[in-house]
């Protein structure tokens, strides 16, 4: 049964439905076992579509394969994660419209463990690489999961240095597995999911798209007990991660950086609006272990 509602949830998703849809058919059949026996006219109406939505669907619906789809996925080690599974983190249900699912490559095991969330600007200098490796070293040494959004620049830094210092991370996607993006960070996304995890939200058949990137920084935030901002302009979609945490309760921390520059200028801002000024790793670790 577990299977079957797996595999149906899943069906739903890759038509490309919302979130909402899903879920309002989720609350007049939990599992899912009317799917098949209603007719079409009647599942689209309980799915509250508009007429582009409802013409997608009607396409997508009968000419899914997922028997193919879930075979592909197995043989590149991939695995679904609903929200109703074990595996599903429970701090991820508290945020703005979770996830139904998640796919992940590399050790779920991860996702029970304290994580700190390292994000900031595309265009980071060398200011942010010593600054995350000031940072790194106490969080690391008290077990704690690096979580980024696998982008270029910070996060890519974070990523690495996590993995130079002996700590486990672990990649958010804003797009499916098999359409990797930036394409220059592929050997660092296979080194993860070898040995660290990587996530997304979107079937790995999916290619991103522009509006991807700023929805799955809630799941970034949403991962991690807080989430540290390290270099952002004022117009950075770190800014959204920040904004993510503070709506889900979470820490926001800043580091601060020369007035002089345009990458200082959203961490500065933060700083002003409340978010906890961060020079150490040590600063961090007093606000989430006590």
């Amino acid at each position: 049964m577990v299977f079957i509602f797996k595999e149906r949830l899943l069906h739903l998703l890759h038509c490309q439905l919302p979130n909402g849809s899903i879920r309002h058919l989720l609350e007049l059949d939990p599992d899912l076992s009317q799917l098949y026996s209603i007719s079409f006219s009647t599942l689209q109406s309980l799915l509250h579509l508009d007429p582009s939505s409802k013409k997608r669907f009607s396409e997508q619906f009968y000419t899914m394969d997922m028997n193919k789809l879930l075979s592909l996925y197995h043989s590149n080690n991939i695995a679904v994660i609903t929200y109703r599974d074990e595996e599903y983190p429970e701090q991820l249900k508290e945020v703005y419209d979770p996830p139904l699912v998640l796919f992940a490559r590399g050790d779920t095991a991860l996702l029970k463990r304290p994580s700190l969330a390292i994000v900031g600007a595309r265009k980071a200098d060398n200011y942010a690489k010593r600054s995350i490796r000031l940072l790194l070293p106490p969080l690391l040494q008290k077990g704690f999961i690096i979580i980024s959004g696998l982008a270029r620049g910070t996060d890519s830094i974070a990523h690495q240095q996590t993995m130079m210092m002996g700590g486990k991370t672990i990649g958010v996607l804003g797009g499916g597995f098999f359409h990797l993006y930036p394409p220059e960070n592929k050997t660092l996304a296979e080194e993860m999911s070898k040995h660290h995890l990587l996530l997304s939200e979107y079937p790995p058949i999916w290619k991103p798209k522009k509006w991807f990137f700023p929805m799955r920084n809630r799941i970034i935030s949403g991962l991690a007990k807080g989430t540290v901002i390290i270099q952002a302009n004022i117009k950075s979609g770190s800014l959204i991660t920040a904004d993510f945490a503070l709506d889900e309760g979470r820490e926001v921390f800043a580091v601060p950086g020369p007035i002089d520059s345009p990458l200082s200028e959203g961490t500065n801002r933060l700083i002003k609006q409340g978010a906890k000024l961060v020079s150490s790793g040590e600063d961090i670790l007093e606000e989430l272990l006590f």
